[in-house]
Parts: C-alpha cells; structure tokens; sequence
C-alpha cells in the first residue's frame, strides 16, 4: 500500500488543537515509556514471518491453532531478544501498560495467554518462598508452559461450589485428585487442552474426611517430553467459540492421580506431613490472584476500547453518505451530530477506565504490601472495588465497542475490520474472572455492610465514606463536574438505603436472610451499578486534576471536556435515577443537553488526534477501516482478493452441482 494518505485524514490532523505527542506521552506515562515501548514494537514487529500472510479467518480451526502455537513460540522468543536489559521492571511495567503489541500477532489472542496473565500471578501470590524459588524460574523461563484451573462445567464463581477434591493420604504423603462427576471436570481454562503441561488446580482439600476449605495445588498434566498426558488426566479442547478461538480452552479431569505433598502450594495453608492441617490466618488471601486478574481486566478494557474508537473514528472521517444540503458533496459520517454521539463518548471512557485502572493498581499494590505484614484492613474495600469495576468497565466496553462497530455500517461487520474479533475478545470479559452480576452482588454486601456501620456512626472506607454524609432532604443540583458526582453519590445512597429497605421488608416477612437477600437482588445490582459509577467519575476526575497540572494549557482544556463529556453523558443516560433520588429540575436536564451538544461540537475537530494519541501501530489495530493512512477503500478489496475463493475465476461447485440443477438434471 503507498504511503499516501487519505485527504480527509490529513484535514483532520491540521484542525487539531493540541499537540498529539504530548497526549500519547500522558497517556503511556512520559516520555521514556513512551519510547520503551515503540522500541518494543519495533524490534519485535520486524521478525520475518511473525505476521500473518494469509488472513487466519481462511484457516480451519485446528490450522489457526497450530499456526498460533508457531507465533506464540516467535513472539515471546522476539519479547525474549528484544527486551532492554537496563530497564528496570518500573519502566517495564509502564511500558507495558498500555501495549498491545500481541495483538499485531494474534487477532484471537495467545495459547500461551494464561501463562502471564494467571499462572505465574498464582505461583507469585500462593506458593510458598521455596516453591516460588523453584515454579517461578521455570515458569519465567518457558522450561514449562501453565494455565490455571477453577471453573468447572458445573460450577463457576461460586468458588465454595467446586467439586473438584483433592484427598490426604498420610501414608504415601500424597494427594489423590479427582473428578467424582461430569460436571467437577475443570472447564474454560485457556492453554489448557493441548498446549500447558503444568496447571495451577483449585480444589477440594479432604483430610481424614473432613473439608479443609478449596485449595491451590501444583499439578503436571502431561510428560515433559512426550507431551502425552499423565495417567489419570483427561484432557480436551471445549470447541469453538465467539472468541478465543486460538487460546486453547480446555477441559481437565481427574482418575485418582496422585501428586507429592509438596505440590500443594502453601503460602496460605499447609499440610503437614502426618496430615495436620495448619489454615491462612485470613482465607481471603487464596483469592489474591483473582483479584489481580480483575485489576488487569479494568486496564485492558481501557485499552480495547481506545482501539475501537480508533477504528470507527478513523473511518467516520473517510466514509461520505448522504447530503445535509443541496448542491453539496456528500459530508463525512463524522459530521453527524448522532455519530458523534455514539463515538466521542468511547474515547472519553477509555481515559476514564485507563486512569480508574491505574489508580486501583496503586491500591492493589499498597493492600498486597499491607498483606505482607499482616494487615489485612483495606481488603475489603479493595474486593469490593475489584468486584464492581470489572463488572461495570466490562459491560459498558461491551457496549460501546458494539456500538463502534454498527457505526461503520456495512463494513464495520467485515472481519476484516477486526471489530467483530475485538468485540468477541471484550464481550468474553463480562463473563470470565467472575460473572458480572455475581460481582456486583459481591460489591453489594460490602455496601449493605457499609450502610449499616454508616447508620451506626462507625468510619467507612474511603470510597464508601460518602454513606455517612449527613443531608436534610435533597441539595440543590448544579450542572457541574463537581455536582454530577455529588449526585451520583445521592443517587448511590438512595438505592442502597432502598435495597437495605426492602431486605429488611421480606425479612419482616419471614424470609430467611438468603431468600431476602435472593428477593432483593435487583435492586442489589443497581445499588453497585450506582456506586460504581459514583467511583468512577470521581476518579475520572480527580486523577485528570492530579496528573496534568504540566500539560500545555490546549491539551488541559481538552481533557477537561472529555471529563465533562464522560460526566454529562451519564447523567443525561441515568435521568431516571437522578430525577428520582436528586433535586434535578426539568430546566437543569434541559440546559445539559445544550451542554452535551456543544461539547460534541468543541470535541469535533480534535476527534482524529486524539485517537492517533494512542499511538496504536497498524499491525496492532488489524483493521482495514482503521489505518493510519485511511485508505480504507483500496484495503478492503485488497483483503478481499486474499480469500481462497478468489483463487479461481469458476469453483468446482459449479460443475458439481450448480450446473446440473440449472439444467434440470437434479
């Protein structure tokens, strides 16, 4: 493709206001990540044969996985080679934060995923300091490849559930795994059916018959040669999927195998040799790596989204349609105020979501130190944050990428535009590492406990201390920042207070207190949904307030209508709730909207820089609508000629079956 660009991108580039360089430095965290990571992208990128030459979507479901296990073993070797040794695991990790450099390789993501992403973090946080010396080298260093086992087909979130056991035997010092039904099979994990040979398995713990709760053990599934699996493991890849295709979801069984003593990781519990069981002084630190996981989820929302904004508006500035006035070429699609209605809030929630992961990475960081010494404190609060961000940044990714992608039309559904592939990528998130509504009646309980020590007088969390606020009636509402959030903390309280209520209706009843609980679900979600979205926007704006104090004052006020936006787009989506628990006024809803237009207009020319901010590769978007140079249309016909069909000028169907029916020879 020549290095030309499309006209209309180029337009757009000259109409912003700011200078895009210093964004993408924000946004990556300085300068220096900024040029980590591009080295990154550079050397690993420029590997002769990483990239596909052929679209994986022609390939059978078993060429995409054996075509993704060669680029898997690339790729880290490329990440291996190309790593600068001088670099501190800090810059590492920042330069890591807002990569996607594996997505430039695969469009379904990596076999070896869950190696990184779970199985080194469960070695990291529950096996002891001698089995952490001895897992984690290998596992760093690729001796072997992980996954990590919880779901089963029966049993998911609901960790107590598992059927999975793992039985004492005092006598040989061992522990007899297994499956007592179908539905104990281990189910979902990724890498799990042909590629890992080691595993991270939650399970039951017997000892002399009596339950000691679930437990982490460390168990090899097939020879380290041979790759065959070990006597006793069933293994088996789950099928075809919306996603995920190439991650290699599997399913894991257990006839009686037994494993050393020393395999059950033991950071947090221990058996002794004689089966003496010594239990965690909080049981709650068995669940540090799923907590982790959902931090990470939170930030890679950020990141999917900022994609697929890229995309869809990169494309809404190529794509003409229609005629606002007579006698005038068609306008582009960006130029509609409903298009950018459905895409300018993506940005503004990505920043958002970006810097609500950030900020609760600090927290991660801080609690598990605390828990080093000891303190277990502030992990309630941390869990319960966990819990309900995942759930609410999932769900609106979900649905603003889906909404991304319908913007694009006709096209936006090709797979070449990779919007589909993204969509099955974010769309997985609302159900993996805890489905979304478990988690946002996880938060919940937090809240009800909250709620109820706020009534007492007792000192809350600080980001459930608003619940203790005093109020006589309802406060004046103004269409401010400031006043949105204030808002949304009332609108928190009053459906919390209302599912308190209504608990304690149907207890009054002579509901026991889970079917109580059950009967006030609903009302349950939406008192975490509220107070999730109270967390977010004040995050949103208190980490915009903190980190760009520095930038150029073009770039400041930009950000700050991002903020605005994000802000009054929720309110004018929540009226419902606001008009409900809130003073808010016809003449106040009236006035936001007059204010949400106008900003969509401010943000109109600055809409192409600030998706190039994120900086994002051509290989790394994948996408025909969404390259650099918005060549849009020659690129689609270009992936359209690799198709095998277009091979020949007549397929064989013809001469097959077309031909003789057309003659009536059928």
């Amino acid at each position: 493709m020549a290095a030309k660009i499309n006209e209309d991108l180029l337009k757009e580039r000259k109409k912003c206001v700011f200078d895009v360089q210093e964004l993408t430095y924000y946004l990556d965290g300085g300068v220096q990540a900024t040029e980590n990571r591009r080295k990154l992208e550079d050397r690993v990128l420029s590997t002769k044969g990483l990239l596909d030459e052929i679209p994986e979507e022609y390939l059978s479901h078993k060429e995409k996985y054996e075509n993704a296990i060669r680029k898997a073993v690339m790729f880290y070797r490329a990440m291996q080679k190309a790593a600068d040794p001088n670099l501190s695991e800090q810059d590492k990790a920042t330069a890591a934060y807002r990569s996607l450099l594996s997505s430039a390789v695969f469009k379904d993501n990596s076999p070896f995923a869950l190696q990184l992403a779970m199985f080194i973090p469960a070695i990291v946080g529950q096996a002891d300091e001698e089995q952490r010396k001895y897992w984690l080298k290998r596992a760093s260093n690729f001796e072997i490849i992980g996954t990590y086992a919880q779901t089963e087909l029966g049993h998911g979130t609901f960790i107590r559930g598992l059927e999975t056991t793992a039985t004492y035997d005092p006598k040989t010092e061992e522990f007899i795994l297994h499956s007592p039904t179908l539905t104990a099979y281990k189910w979902w994990p990724g890498s799990l059916a042909h590629t890992a040979n080691y595993c991270v398995v939650m399970a039951h713990l017997y000892i002399n018959g009596k339950s000691c709760g679930i437990q982490p053990f460390m168990v090899q599934l097939r020879d380290e040669d041979t790759h065959l699996p070990l006597p006793g493991i069933k293994l088996g890849e789950i099928g075809a999927k919306l996603g995920f295709n190439t991650v290699n979801n599997g399913f894991l069984g257990f006839e009686q195998h037994r494993i050393k003593r020393d395999r059950m990781l033991m950071k947090n519990a221990q058996v002794l040799k004689d089966g003496t069981f010594k239990r965690s002084l909080n049981s709650k630190l068995t669940y540090g790596t799923m907590v982790y996981v959902r931090v990470m989820i939170v930030n890679g929302m950020a990141n999917q989204l900022a994609r697929v904004a890229t995309i869809a508006i990169r494309y809404s500035a190529v794509r003409r349609q229609s005629q606002l006035k007579p006698d005038e070429p068609e306008p582009q699609i960006l130029d509609y105020v409903t298009q950018q209605h459905k895409l300018f809030i993506a940005i503004a929630s990505s920043h958002a979501i970006s810097l609500n992961a950030k900020w609760l990475w600090s927290l991660y960081n801080r609690v598990t130190k605390d828990l080093e010494k000891g303190n277990t404190d502030d992990l309630p609060e941390l869990h319960a944050l966990a819990c309900c961000l995942k759930a609410v940044t999932t769900s609106d990714t979900a649905t603003m990428s889906e909404r991304c992608r319908t913007s694009c039309g006709g096209h936006g559904y090709m797979l070449s535009s990779n919007l589909p592939q993204i969509y099955g990528l974010i769309t997985a998130a609302c159900t993996y590492e805890g489905e979304n509504t478990v988690l946002m009646l996880q938060t919940a309980r937090s809240l009800v406990k909250a709620y109820e020590q706020a009534q007492s007088g007792k000192p809350l969390s600080p980001t459930m201390a608003y619940l203790s606020e005093k109020s006589t009636g309802k406060q004046k509402w103004t269409n401010t920042v400031d006043g949105i959030i204030q808002g949304f903390r009332k609108v928190a309280v009053g459906k919390i207070s209302a599912a308190v209520a209504c608990i304690k209706k149907y207890r009054s009843k002579g509901f026991c207190p889970e079917d109580a609980w059950n009967k006030s679900s609903v009302q349950l979600v939406a008192a975490s949904e509220a107070h999730c979205r109270a967390v977010i926007l004040s995050t949103y704006k208190s980490e915009v307030e903190r980190t760009t104090s520095t930038l150029s004052e073009p770039l400041r006020r930009v950000l700050y209508q991002l903020v605005e936006l994000y802000a009054v787009y929720w309110t004018l989506e929540k009226l419902g709730d606001l008009l409900l628990y809130t003073s808010i006024s016809e003449g106040d809803v009236l006035q936001l909207r007059d204010i949400y237009e106008e900003l969509l207009e401010k943000i109109r020319p600055n809409a192409v820089g600030l998706v190039d901010a994120f900086d994002f590769r051509d290989e790394i978007l994948n996408s025909t609508l969404g390259a650099y140079d918005g060549r849009v249309y020659e690129r689609l016909m270009a992936e359209a000629l690799k198709s095998p069909l277009n091979a020949e000028p007549v397929n064989q169907s013809f001469h097959k079956y077309l031909k003789p029916f057309m003659q009536g020879k059928l």
